[in-house]
C-alpha cells in the first residue's frame, strides 16, 4: 500500500499535501503523454514520492511503472505549487499537489503500459496538445512559454 493510499484511510477525502515527480520525455522535439484512466484526460507521466524515496528515485520508478522506458538521468526543470494544484480525483479525492518537473536523460526501451494508470501512450508536439487534465495544462503551458521543447 502507497503512503498516499495509507494517508488516506485517516483523512478521507480531505485535502492533503503531495510532492512528486513529473518526467518529461522528449522525441524528435515531441513529448510524451499519457491518457490517464482515472480522469481520462491527457496528462504527464509521474506519481507521487514514497516514504524514504529521492525525487529521482520517484521519477525514475514513475518513467518505468507508466510507460516503459528508463532514463540514465534526470534534469530538474521546475517546481509547481499553488491554487493552480489543487486536484480532485474522480473519487473526490482532494490533494494539493507539489510537481517537481524533471526532463528524462538518454532514454531507452519500449513505450509499454506496465500499471493500470493509462490508456494510452503517445508523443505530441506542443502546437498539437489534446485537452488535459488542469496539472498538465499549467505545467505545458509553462513549458511552452519557456521554450523547453
Amino acid at each position: 500500500m502507497s503512503y498516499i493510499q495509507n494517508l488516506r484511510k485517516y483523512v478521507g477525502h480531505d485535502e492533503i499535501l503531495s510532492v512528486g515527480a513529473t518526467i518529461l520525455v522528449v522525441k524528435e522535439n515531441k513529448i510524451l503523454l499519457q491518457l490517464r484512466s482515472d480522469t481520462r484526460t491527457w496528462g504527464i507521466p509521474g506519481g507521487a514520492i514514497e516514504l524514504g524515496e529521492t525525487l529521482e528515485e520517484t521519477a525514475s520508478r514513475e518513467l518505468k511503472e507508466e510507460t516503459g522506458l528508463v532514463a540514465t538521468k534526470f534534469q530538474l526543470l521546475n517546481v509547481f505549487s499553488g491554487p493552480d494544484f489543487l486536484f480532485t480525483y474522480p473519487n473526490k479525492d482532494k490533494v494539493y499537489t507539489v510537481p517537481v518537473l524533471y526532463k528524462a536523460i538518454d532514454v531507452s526501451g519500449n513505450l509499454s503500459m506496465n500499471d493500470k494508470e493509462s490508456l494510452e501512450l503517445k508523443y505530441f508536439g506542443l502546437d498539437e496538445i489534446p485537452e488535459c487534465e488542469p496539472r498538465a495544462y499549467h505545467i505545458l503551458a509553462w513549458m511552452k512559454e519557456n521554450k523547453i521543447v
